[in-house]
């Protein structure tokens, strides 16, 4: 109730702002992004991760205008691409799908009497995965012959493994940004505060840029053979909601958080957690192409902030 309340709030708020006047906020190429579109994209990311709500509202504004600015910046590239921004009904309802569940709804139908209290309908939901969708098939199509895999590694690991304890961890995730390896001690400890001060998942939100930050950097449950050695050996002796030290990727830093652990002794099926383990490897990739790719082009478009 108290929750619905603050959405209400919020929501009268910024009605009585888009009643007095729509402006043009940025212009990206041929895109504009109004006062109305920052708007209706925080509708949507609070409807992904209800704690942004904790944040005062000049925190929520910036979230929501540099998440629709990215969306925009992919939008334009998508669509030198593809001929429109479509995907087909089942991939679609599938998606859809992982969000609902993810938000401990259990069919459609409760999906659409959740998205009522935000003024928000499936085809706006649509419409927002569809983008993401084209811009990872995108990225996939750029960079998938870049990624290297090297599943006879994967593999020892797994049948090291095999017949002993496993473990599952459950986990979120902020990728930051820094500009070099000076920066990175400064970088950690701001985003360590504002984890301590608003939460990770309002952290995630302010400081992450992978796709996960739109749900508070849930990334769910990891098997440990799915992780590289480097990843393992900083969350082994993590105890449950404590963070790791920076992990230095490619594109960025990333610090993990601990919220569960389960722990298995039946033997592992290898073929099923070798799969497991090569999309994790292929995505976490992908993921540091995205960004670099993202950087160019935004890098190279007429950009009117």
């Amino acid at each position: 109730m108290k929750i619905k309340l603050l959405i209400l709030l919020f929501f009268l708020t910024f009605n009585m702002v888009q009643s007095i006047e729509t402006k043009i906020v940025h212009t990206i190429q041929n895109e504009i992004i109004t006062n109305i579109d920052i708007k209706n994209e925080f509708k949507y990311l609070v409807a992904l991760n209800n704690s942004l709500q904790e944040l005062d509202k000049e925190k929520i504004l910036n979230i929501s205008n540099q998440s629709i600015i990215r969306e925009k910046i992919k939008k334009i590239e998508i669509l030198k691409n593809f001929k429109e921004i479509e995907i087909n009904d089942d991939y679609s309802t599938l998606l859809i799908k992982k969000i609902y569940t993810r938000l401990n709804l259990k069919s459609i139908n409760e999906f659409k009497i959740y998205l009522k209290d935000y003024d928000l309908e499936i085809k706006d939901i649509k419409k927002k995965i569809a983008i993401d969708a084209l811009w990872n098939e995108l990225i996939i199509e750029k960079y998938s012959s870049k990624i290297t895999i090297d599943e006879a590694k994967i593999k020892k690991e797994i049948l090291k493994n095999s017949k002993i304890q496993s473990k599952e961890y459950q986990l979120s995730e902020i990728i930051f940004e820094v500009k070099n390896k000076e920066e990175i001690e400064k970088k950690y400890n701001e985003v360590a505060k504002s984890i301590n001060e608003i939460g990770f998942k309002n952290s995630a939100a302010i400081h992450g840029f992978s796709e996960s930050a739109k749900v508070g950097g849930d990334i769910g449950w990891v098997n440990e053979n799915s992780l590289n050695d480097n990843i393992k050996e900083n969350i082994n002796n993590l105890q449950i909601g404590e963070i790791t030290k920076p992990i230095i990727l490619s594109n960025g830093i990333l610090v993990l958080k601990l919220l569960n652990i389960e722990n298995t002794e039946t033997t592992i099926d290898i073929e099923s957690e070798l799969k497991k383990a090569i999309i994790y490897e292929r995505n976490r990739q992908l993921n540091q192409y995205s960004k670099i790719y993202y950087n160019k082009i935004k890098k190279n478009l007429d950009f009117n902030e």
